[in-house]
């Protein structure tokens, strides 16, 4: 009555073929989150790695441009390199990959309130950072993570 049996071994064929290619794409993933991690990381760390090398620069940028409220400009300089040097290495490694995200997020629309004179494009280069934090934030480091590896061999449950 909806349709011969030739036609649903057709379409049920078209499903598992399908399937097949979501199941590859699977597998993928934790090397897709992990790339993911990696690239939003490295824009960090070497923000990081630049703010240390031109300390008096950095000092005078926190001073004069950024205008971050409530800290004193010396605590500001070294707290953002910090965070900058510390976080995207814990995110890569997937340790404390959830806390390393949030933070990075966090410091990310910081650094965008603090710095009134950034232009459109740099808007829009935070926004994609912003957006790929959220996925190891909200999905986890994935599998080739030490997250993963702690809670596979650490937890109370079964996998």
């Amino acid at each position: 009555m909806y349709g011969t049996t030739e036609n649903s071994g057709i379409i049920c064929k078209a499903f598992n073929f399908i399937n097949m290619i979501y199941s590859k794409l699977d597998m993928l993933a934790p090397v897709g989150n992990l790339a993911l991690r990696l690239w939003v990381a490295n824009v960090f760390f070497k923000s990081g790695l630049t703010k240390i090398k031109s300390w008096d620069s950095t000092l005078y940028l926190f001073e004069e441009e950024y205008a971050v409220p409530f800290l004193p400009f010396e605590f500001a300089a070294m707290l953002g390199t910090a965070i900058e040097l510390v976080f995207p290495v814990l995110l890569v490694l997937g340790l404390a990959a959830r806390f390393s995200a949030i933070t990075l997020f966090i410091f990310n629309i910081l650094a965008v309130i603090s710095y009134p004179d950034l232009n459109a494009a740099g808007i829009r280069d935070h926004q994609v950072w912003g957006i790929m934090l959220l996925i190891p934030l909200m999905m986890g480091p994935g599998k080739l993570s030490i997250d993963h590896f702690i809670k596979k061999k650490f937890a109370c449950y079964p996998h």
